[in-house]
């Protein structure tokens, strides 16, 4: 029963560069997979009607995808899970922790407009992990680029080599619809035609005469001559080659028409990995394991605002999670129990029994969680690869409303606990600084502060640089280096001290005068304390936090 389990699971994201098309995309799997019944559509960044993934008031008004969703449905056996990203760059750290809780990935590419800077550092972030990627590349009911000429700039500008699955027929007013060269048949496009549809016929031979009648005898013979040329210059499909990251294999459609999705779902339950394997910083977790394991990688407060409920997102790993079993929190050395798990569409939730190696189980959590925390039956593990990043912008939050200081805290710990940006708090004056990857963050916490939390906060610039965890074996120069930048220190969450450079010289200067400090860009420098709260705990007999 476990192998069966375990065989049928597919859990995936869906990536893409902002308005390419990615959460129509979401929807209309959904709707394939018989999840929902109609499909929100997104037009001139105004959403006519409210998409399922997109659930918080701030992606309603905006238009704009700013939290991760998962959503999961069955469809013909299989137990799909989706992982719907926010595509704004300035969310991209939640885009790539949510790469962490998957196995594979889809990459949506606008026809129009081809490879975009967004593109690529998700294909950076995927390529850290070998994760395979299907690549979906929409808009064909559009005007837009050659289709060799999008291959072509995939492979040079992401690096991977692809294979096309299916070929369009035109583009634009002359679409007609794709050639499935994985099953051998052929779709024919309907404008305007927005039900889910099969107007599907097989023509294994492309000579037949049968393909002149039903596209013409113009675009029969292009399209012999790309099939001609996909043959001889694409390698053929490897399935092997797909699993390991090497080879992308390329869909084309259009999502907001319905249009080539069902033979990439298709071919996706076929072909993607089931429930891989998971590195920890003691051994590597096998998903067909008996002992339970999995990892927290993303935190959401107020998911339903009436119930002002906060719930934790776990990734199961290997094992059977089951409701109402007591289960090892090792950050905390604790044992937890969950009575209503549930899991998701979108912002509806069903508590559930169990849940398998590739399920994400929501769990209502009263603040024992942080992101990357690790559950077991006892084992004392932690899951790797669940960086934060150095963030690109700094501001000091001010709350405009001391009568609602509880509030203001409350909530900007949650949020920050989310992912949605990360607090730092330098103990002179107690200053709470909010650093983050793009402005959009902080309209987004603002926003959310206000309606969430009833707290009225403001954002005052800063003049920083670029924020550095540091280590060091050396404590007496430690001790130094926090005396001498005691103004330019200051903590992160799990009350490691954070260095704050006023610009690059500062930097150079700090790390010149301090040559055995070692200066991180990334949390992942160690999975415990480090040497400088270490050294601060040893000289003040408490915790890093005892001096904010």
């Amino acid at each position: 029963m476990k192998a069966h389990e375990l065989k049928r699971r597919r859990t995936f994201a869906i990536i893409s560069h902002p308005d390419a098309g990615k959460t129509t995309l979401t929807e209309k799997l959904l709707l394939f997979g018989g999840a929902i019944r109609t499909a929100g559509a997104v037009k001139s960044n105004k959403i006519r009607k409210t998409a399922t993934s997109d659930f918080m008031e701030i992606e309603k008004q905006r238009g704009v995808s700013v939290a991760t969703s998962v959503m999961g449905f069955e469809y013909k056996g299989y137990k799909i899970t989706i992982l719907d990203t926010p595509g704004h760059k300035d969310f991209a750290e939640d885009t790539y922790r949510t790469l962490t809780a998957v196995d594979s990935v889809i990459l949506v590419v606008d026809s129009v407009k081809g490879v975009q800077e967004q593109t690529r550092k998700l294909m950076d972030v995927c390529r850290m992990r070998n994760t395979p990627m299907i690549v979906f590349i929409n808009k064909l009911d559009r005007e837009g680029r050659d289709p060799f000429e999008l291959l072509d700039e995939l492979e040079r500008d992401l690096g991977i080599h692809t294979r096309p699955l299916t070929w369009p027929i035109g583009m634009g007013t002359r679409f007609q619809g794709v050639y499935n060269l994985f099953d051998k048949q052929l779709e024919l496009f309907t404008s305007g035609k927005t039900a889910v549809h099969e107007d599907v016929m097989a023509i294994d031979d492309l000579d037949s005469p049968l393909l002149d009648q039903h596209i013409g005898a113009d675009s029969a013979a292009r399209l012999r001559d790309d099939i001609h040329l996909i043959e001889h210059a694409y390698e053929s499909f490897d399935e092997g080659h797909y699993r390991e990251g090497y080879l992308a294999p390329a869909f084309f459609g259009s999502a907001l028409n319905n249009f080539g999705l069902k033979e990439l779902l298709e071919t996706f339950v076929t072909i993607a990995p089931s429930p891989l394997p998971r590195e920890t910083t003691a051994r590597t977790v096998q998903p067909t394991e008996r002992p339970f394991t999995g990892f927290v990688f993303k935190i959401h407060a107020n998911l339903d605002p009436n119930h002002r409920d906060r719930i934790a997102f776990c990734r199961v790993c290997s094992g059977v999670f089951k409701r109402n079993e007591f289960y090892y929190h090792t950050r905390l050395e604790k044992k937890l129990r969950f009575a209503n798990p549930t899991s998701f569409m979108a912002n509806e939730k069903s508590v559930i029994e169990e849940a398998w190696p590739g399920d994400v189980v929501g769990l209502f959590d009263n603040g024992n969680f942080k992101i990357g925390d690790t559950l077991t039956e006892g084992e004392q593990l932690q899951f790797k690869g669940i960086p934060r990043f150095s963030p690109e912008i700094f501001r000091q939050l001010v709350n405009k409303n001391p009568f609602k200081a509880k509030q203001m805290e409350k909530g900007i710990r949650q949020l920050t606990d989310e992912g949605v940006a990360q607090l730092l708090i330098r103990e002179q004056g107690n200053v709470k600084i909010i650093g983050a990857v793009g402005e959009l963050q902080f309209e987004v916490i603002q926003f959310r502060l206000l309606h969430e939390y009833g707290a009225e906060c403001e954002f005052h610039r800063m003049n920083v640089y670029k924020a550095f965890w540091f280590t060091s074996a050396n404590k007496e120069q430690l001790a130094r280096f926090l005396r001498l930048q005691n103004h330019a220190v200051a903590f992160d969450k799990d009350d490691n001290p954070v260095f704050l450079a006023e610009g690059p010289w500062s930097f150079n200067t700090a790390r010149d005068m301090f040559p055995d400090i070692e200066f991180h860009v990334t949390s992942e420098f160690n999975a415990g304390e480090s040497d400088a709260q270490s050294l601060i705990s040893e000289q003040t007999s408490s915790s890093p936090r005892s001096l904010l």
